[in-house]
């Protein structure tokens, strides 16, 4: 990776096929494979997912984009402020990614909420740790 790359493990509408992937991440994106992060995936009624860290695994792609300035625009898209990120409804953290077969592969930043906020959204567990528009 050059140093204006970055890696950012994605598990929602950011994913390849979906609704924001096209306008947010596949201008920047070089490389991009499946992976999974230790964590709990849930529905929100708002029609995307949320993602809380701890026990289970959550399905995702791990991006490597090639512009450290798209990390403003995913994060407004997420609604993440590094300024206040107290009042944000995503968090923006650095964590270990696995490939498929739960080898560890790189630390890369990943968009989580709060098991709190999920509840207080309505947030639907999913057991299998994927999501798509397509299932929502």
């Amino acid at each position: 990776m050059t140093s204006s790359e970055f890696q950012l493990f994605v598990y929602g509408t950011l994913k390849p096929g979906e609704s924001a992937f096209e306008q947010f991440c596949q201008p920047f994106t070089t490389d991009r494979q499946p992976a999974i992060a230790p964590g709990r995936l849930y529905h929100l009624p708002l029609g995307y997912p949320a993602m809380t860290l701890g026990r289970g695994w959550v399905q995702g792609i791990l991006l490597t984009l090639n512009d450290t300035a798209a990390l403003a625009t995913l994060d407004a898209f997420e609604e993440y402020d590094p300024d206040t990120p107290e009042a944000s409804e995503y968090q923006r953290l650095c964590y270990s990614i696995y490939n498929l077969d739960r080898t560890f592969l790189t630390q890369a930043w990943v968009y989580t909420m709060s098991r709190d906020q999920i509840e207080a959204l309505g947030g639907k567990w999913l057991p299998d740790g994927y999501w798509s528009q397509a299932q929502s």
